[in-house]
């Protein structure tokens, strides 16, 4: 089971949504230089689909996505929470920020308006770097994967 640790409404993560950040812990990727070391412990609340339904009521109105920002020690979970969003908060976009460097198999991207991907590295920097080696996906109407990525880069 899937446990949160705290969530954020954040301006920065997808672009052009409002998103509710929900930090997941028992990260298993253990990325050098991560910033949320808390993440890698086995705590917090268990993100159940009524703990969703929960947290966005809490915001209902103000917030356009919902961001599961890990997950990785449960993928099909985290597919299983999106389904639920997509049949009960149609109205919400689904973003997962993954650490792997690949789509899990254990997903059905079919639920997802975006996927982030890619291990932390420090010496490639984050999002906002264009030596970065995360991506950022947005899926098209056509269903087809489109790396936005480029957009975090300051021109």
């Amino acid at each position: 089971m899937l446990k949160y640790v705290n969530t954020a409404i954040v301006f920065q993560e997808v672009p052009d949504e409002v998103s509710l950040a929900i930090n997941i812990s028992s990260c298993p990727c253990r990325c050098p230089g991560c910033h949320s070391k808390y993440l890698w412990e086995d705590t917090g609340t268990p993100l159940t689909p009524s703990e969703l339904d929960t947290l966005i009521s809490r915001y209902e109105g103000d917030i356009t996505c919902i961001a599961f920002m890990g997950g990785d020690s449960d993928p099909a979970e985290v597919s299983l929470l999106a389904q639920h969003l997509r049949q009960h908060h149609p109205q919400l976009k689904v973003a997962w920020y993954s650490g792997r460097a690949r789509f899990s198999p254990l997903i059905d991207q079919s639920l997802f308006h975006y996927i982030k991907l890619g291990p932390y590295l420090r010496h490639l920097g984050p999002l906002s770097k264009p030596t970065t080696n995360q991506r950022l996906y947005r899926r098209t109407e056509a269903g087809e994967w489109e790396d936005i990525t480029s957009r975090f880069w300051n021109k």
